[in-house]
């Protein structure tokens, strides 16, 4: 909860955890929402939420932000290891998913905590086609997911993510079990 319209995302999370036996740690940071209205449409209703991507999609530093929290948790529960679900596709457009950010913030997590804290990103190599191909293989309960920006009964099959999803299921021949709005 980092004050993103897709509260959703949470649910979905929890639910997939339930499924999988996992306990789960929750952070409220909504009050980030403070600083990123006005600034992204996934925190502010008053931007329009685009079909592509466009820099108004961009939650500044995002990912670096969950990270810090997963290496004080890390940390704090006695784990080295902190995964992170990062993926080729995403690369060109946002900078925190790039391979020599994650490498630069595993220094800095080693440097600012004393530790040997070690951040395992197994799908950075790999386009969401090919995550959707391995998840199938592994069994992922991809009904269970949330990708879309908004936050109705359903995805909404026209915002950036949606468009993004039904994309990589096609790329990568699995069926796509999500519930759209808009179908094409």
């Amino acid at each position: 909860k980092y004050g993103q319209i897709a509260s959703k995302e949470t649910m979905y999370a929890r639910m997939i955890a339930e499924k999988l036996g996992i306990n789960v740690k929750e952070v409220d940071i909504s009050a980030l929402e403070n600083i990123f209205r006005g600034v992204t449409a996934l925190c502010d209703r008053n931007i329009p939420i685009p079909s592509k991507f466009e820099p108004s999609i961009i939650v500044p530093f995002r990912n670096g932000v969950f990270l810090s929290i997963a290496v004080a948790y890390a940390v704090s529960i006695g784990a080295e290891y902190v995964f992170y679900g990062a993926h080729a596709s995403d690369s060109p457009s946002y900078p925190d998913c790039r391979e020599e950010f994650i490498k630069a913030f595993e220094r800095a997590a080693r440097l600012g905590c004393g530790k040997k804290i070690t951040i395992l990103a197994p799908f950075q190599n790999l386009k969401k086609h090919e995550t959707i191909k391995l998840g199938t293989k592994l069994g992922v309960p991809y009904d269970l997911t949330w990708s879309c920006y908004l936050d109705g009964e359903k995805h909404c099959g026209k915002c950036e993510s949606c468009i993004n999803r039904k994309n990589a299921f096609m790329e990568a021949g699995v069926i796509d079990p999500t519930d759209y709005e808009e179908r094409d």
